[in-house]
């Protein structure tokens, strides 16, 4: 197991080293001046030409890659008309719009990002995994029917029109609950919760629906091995035999698959964060691009790779402690 983790955290490592060599390449080698963005719209050539020697994009390329590696795994000084402001480690440069430091941006906006994404998925998989559950083992009657047709309009079924439809029931025709306004974990833990309830919901019931479809094909098969068949000619219980043999193997699918849509929604759910009015990575990334200030836009996009990148070593030594036969392959 420890070779095997180890293994995926290499890949990872690589993953994420040729992940930076292209977002490097997109936005800093793509058509368009980086200083003259930096500098602003009414700088002079001059002005222009020495930003960009302070950007260090006179270099090779190779060598600006090479800076810009330097300044993730050990800092960056930027000289500022104050003197010389330093950037530590991870840096992943200044803001063209404001100066702050891209760290500084992205730890600001990460945490309500966080709360979203972990709050949803720990919905998503309570009503999803018990779903189909339910589903699988009440399968032919009434019951199974009507959880499979929720989950089909579940999955047909758009985040911002759950959230829509979440928002006018709960806010505006029976006033259960006030319009969302997103409340810091550490300023008021119960109006944090009160106020992601709804943006909660509306991703849960989305994912939920695949999860129970997962979840209830994944218990049916495993239901059907051989095994599962010998433990019960051997007169082993329906439930223990639920319980001991067939929920693991079952779940291991369920289990990488949120790993991943963790990771995924650590990139930002675009949708539900403007919805919502929550002040995640996501609306942040979308202000960034429309404000052309590319040292946010690389930081947040790397970012998200990251936790895409993470999430999948994570699923996959999940699914290894899951089935041990994945160590083997």
């Amino acid at each position: 197991m420890i070779r095997f983790a180890g293994r995926r955290l290499l890949q990872a490592a690589a993953v994420l080293l040729v992940l930076a060599a292209v977002l490097y390449a997109v936005f800093y080698l793509a058509p368009g001046d980086a200083a003259q963005l930096a500098c602003g719209p009414r700088c002079s050539t001059a002005q222009v030409a020495q930003v960009r020697d302070q950007m260090g994009l006179n270099d090779a390329v190779y060598v600006q890659f090479w800076h810009f590696l330097q300044g993730v795994f050990a800092g960056h000084d930027y000289s500022s008309g104050n003197g010389t402001v330093h950037c530590p480690a991870p840096c992943l440069g200044q803001s063209y719009r404001t100066g702050d430091l891209v760290t500084h941006v992205i730890a600001e906006k990460l945490p309500a990002t966080a709360s979203l994404a972990l709050g949803a998925m720990v919905m998503w998989l309570v009503i999803g995994v018990g779903t189909g559950l339910v589903s699988a083992l009440r399968r032919g009657t009434l019951v199974e029917r009507l959880l499979t047709g929720f989950t089909l309009v579940g999955t047909a079924t758009p985040v911002f029109i759950t959230g829509i439809l979440l928002l006018l029931v709960c806010c505006s025709w029976l006033r259960w609950l006030p319009y969302p306004t997103y409340v810091p974990l550490t300023s008021d833990p119960e109006q944090w919760a009160w106020n992601l309830l709804l943006p909660w919901l509306a991703l849960a019931l989305v994912e939920a629906a695949k999860y129970a479809r997962l979840t209830r094909s994944s218990l049916l098969e495993t239901l059907a091995e051989d095994h599962i068949r010998t433990f019960r000619a051997y007169g082993v219980s329906e439930g223990a035999l639920v319980r001991r043999h067939a929920l693991r193997g079952a779940l291991a699918s369920v289990i990488a698959l949120s790993a991943l849509d963790l990771g995924t929604m650590f990139g930002g759910a675009l949708l539900t964060e403007t919805l919502f009015g929550i002040p995640g990575i996501g609306q942040q990334l979308v202000q960034s691009v429309q404000l052309k200030d590319l040292p946010v836009v690389v930081g947040i996009v790397l970012v998200m790779g990251l936790a895409v990148v993470v999430a999948n070593a994570v699923a996959d030594v999940l699914y290894a402690l899951a089935d041990r036969r994945v160590v083997l392959a």
